[in-house]
């Protein structure tokens, strides 16, 4: 008996063959201060000490979820990777961090090198509308632990934000403005969710509800949309004297995110009218589940939301739309009378 490591599952040519096939996606997201290339044992990035005065370093490591599982079902792997990206650097960017590079990791069943080159294709495009460089990362095949179309992902982003300009609940105060962004779809949240209730309604992924403008698949499989640059453009024009906080809406929803950014003894009131509960929200309301349920688990149509003084409300909505990214004032910050109620709520019906 002779054994290899292709028959246990590992095919190093494959993998070989992956990264030739992702190379040229990962150096189009080179920033002028990445050393090196792909290949090596670490992405080495080399920070411009004099371009900041204290400069911190952020992290945030995410994933995609069983969002995945679509993604195979439907046998499309180039928008995942954009998922990926955007829950790291939309996470970096709720402290003003702007992002500088990202490693992913991929696990797989078996190395399928075109698949796998759609993967992290999507997660150089990530990149690039992040502003951000792919320095890295790693593909394992465990042959003999996933099935051989079964894959998983995972991603660390590091940042960096001046120590005088760190965003958060400490800049948070009574009277400010609470801008919303639209969400593109429901991002990359919720999706065991999702799925249970398109099994068990027995809803067809390649029909197109009623409602819906296109098949359900392709509107479940829409990418998260990354407002890190625009949330920084923010910023940049307006300063920290006006943007205070960002709230990315992912697990826990719209209330329960915004929470995080309210200080003790304030209040986020966030008003359901402002705007319209998207039409797949509505579809899976129809098959059970409940209105409570759906803002625990999903983003019903915000995707960020951002703290501002009152003065500066109308340019923050104004600039973001010139950015392409639909938003409006959704709410505002308010002294909590009860010092056990939550930190954010919903009031009012949608349009």
């Amino acid at each position: 008996m002779s054994y290899t490591y292709a028959g246990s599952g590992v095919d190093i040519d494959a993998g070989e063959r992956a990264v030739t096939l992702m190379k040229g996606a990962v150096e189009a997201t080179n920033r002028p201060e990445v050393v090196g290339g792909l290949g090596g044992f670490a992405g080495l990035f080399a920070l411009d000490t004099q371009k900041y005065r204290k400069p911190l370093l952020a992290s945030s490591t995410d994933g995609v979820g069983t969002k995945i599982a679509l993604a195979r079902q439907l046998d499309r792997h180039d928008t995942v990777g954009i998922d990926l990206v955007a829950m790291c650097v939309d996470d970096l960017v709720a402290c003003g961090a702007e992002p500088l590079f990202l490693q992913d990791y991929v696990a797989c069943g078996k190395v399928v090198p075109e698949r796998i080159a759609a993967i992290v294709t999507g997660i150089a495009t990530g990149c690039r509308l992040a502003g951000a460089s792919l320095v890295g990362g790693e593909t394992a095949e465990h042959g003999d632990l996933m099935g051989a179309d079964e894959y998983d992902l995972a991603a660390t982003a590091v940042g960096v934000v001046e120590a005088d300009a760190v965003l958060g609940p400490e800049r948070v105060r009574a009277g400010d403005v609470v801008v919303a962004m639209a969400s593109s779809g429901f991002h990359s949240n919720g999706y065991s969710l999702v799925r249970r209730v398109v099994a068990e309604a027995g809803l067809d992924l390649l029909s197109t509800p009623a409602g819906l403008d296109r098949e359900l698949g392709a509107t479940l499989l829409e990418p998260t949309r990354i407002y890190a640059l625009d949330c920084l453009a923010l910023v940049a024009e307006l300063g920290v004297e006006q943007v205070h906080a960002f709230a990315h809406i992912t697990g826990g929803g719209l209330a329960g995110n915004a929470a995080r950014v309210v200080p003790d003894g304030l209040v986020a009131e966030l008003d359901r009218s402002t705007w319209a509960l998207p039409a797949a929200v509505h579809l899976l309301e129809s098959h059970g589940v409940p209105r409570t349920e759906s803002e625990r688990a999903f983003n019903c149509g915000v995707g960020m939301v951002a703290a501002v003084a009152p003065e500066a409300a109308d340019r923050t909505v104004a600039l973001l739309t010139e950015r392409g990214v639909p938003a409006w004032v959704a709410g505002t910050v308010g002294q909590r009378d009860d010092a056990e109620a939550a930190a954010a709520h919903l009031v009012g019906s949608y349009r």
